[in-house]
């Protein structure tokens, strides 16, 4: 009786769910969904300053934006380092006083002679790891090409020509030829060579690891040139264009020699301690005019130019 009783139940329970499924679809009723949809806002990293605190400087400013949850970026104290050349010249040459016209028997001429002879053995040292990466080096050479180099760049400066200058000195001595020259005008020509120049240092230093080899070669070139420079007013600031004058220079040559593309740049000038000193530069001022009223013309014939007083330059 149970099990008769059961079954109709069963049936009774399919067919009434089946109907109001019908009855559902063929009254197309939707439940209304939720007024209040949860949505996840944009994380908000600015905060508001406090009442009273603008104008003020906070100093816990990395503790409140860590709170609000901005990482701040540790601040690194990096340095660029460029691998085309040294930052400097190793082992710099040291002229001796006069050029080498002290005596021997003198305990000043003794002392050049001994560091003249420390520095030519570490020369020739130098010079075979150079003909080691560049097999056409040769001393006796090399001092005219250097020469045919510092030509080549001092006509490029006098030209403003950036593209031929930067192949022909290195990243370290084109800033300090092109520094100050931006409203200038300069005239630079070489006249004639009083000495032939020849190679009297060589190093061969590396630099970041031990066979990233450069070759420094130090020529010596005394010369005749003439130098003017003109400010952008047009006025003579320094030298002379028909006077030329008898230069003695010590002149620093470096070559990537890992590089098989590198070649030989102008890399600085060693100036020793007992060169004379250079010639003033002579500044263009203004000089102040009368206060004038209004409507009144300026008369430039009733005005008289003060003259500078005379002063002694001692060298």
């Amino acid at each position: 009786m149970a099990m008769p009783m059961r079954r109709t139940l069963v049936v009774l329970h399919r067919a009434t769910c089946s109907s109001l499924m019908n009855a559902e679809a063929c009254l197309d009723v939707r439940h209304p969904g939720p007024f209040f949809l949860p949505v996840r806002t944009k994380k908000r990293y600015f905060i508001p300053p406090a009442v009273g605190m603008k104008g003020k400087i906070e100093m816990n400013a990395e503790d409140r934006g860590r709170a609000a949850g901005v990482v701040i970026r540790q601040e690194y104290l990096e340095r660029p380092i460029n691998i085309a050349c040294t930052a400097g010249v190793f082992d710099a040459y040291i002229p001796p006083e006069g050029d080498a016209r002290l005596s021997t028997l003198s305990k000043e001429g003794l002392k050049q002679r001994t560091e003249q002879i420390r520095q030519s053995a570490g020369s020739q040292l130098a010079i075979r790891k150079i003909k080691e990466h560049d097999s056409l080096f040769s001393t006796k050479d090399f001092a005219e090409r250097a020469q045919e180099i510092f030509i080549e760049a001092h006509n490029a400066l006098t030209q403003f020509n950036k593209e031929k200058l930067h192949s022909l000195v290195t990243e370290r001595c084109y800033p300090e030829m092109t520094r100050g020259n931006r409203f200038k005008t300069i005239r630079w020509r070489f006249v004639e060579s009083l000495e032939p120049p020849r190679v009297v240092h060589a190093r061969c230093p590396d630099m970041v690891s031990k066979g990233n080899l450069y070759g420094q070669v130090t020529v010596r070139m005394h010369s005749k040139q003439t130098l003017a420079v003109y400010d952008r007013f047009g006025r003579l600031m320094l030298g002379s264009e028909e006077q030329p004058k008898d230069v003695l220079e010590y002149l620093v040559i470096e070559r990537h020699l890992v590089n098989p593309y590198g070649r030989w740049r102008l890399h600085g000038k060693i100036v020793p301690s007992w060169a004379p000193a250079k010639d003033p530069i002579i500044k263009t001022v203004m000089i102040p005019g009368p206060k004038l009223s209004v409507g009144e013309e300026f008369d430039a014939s009733s005005i008289e130019v003060p003259q500078p007083e005379a002063v002694q330059w001692y060298k």
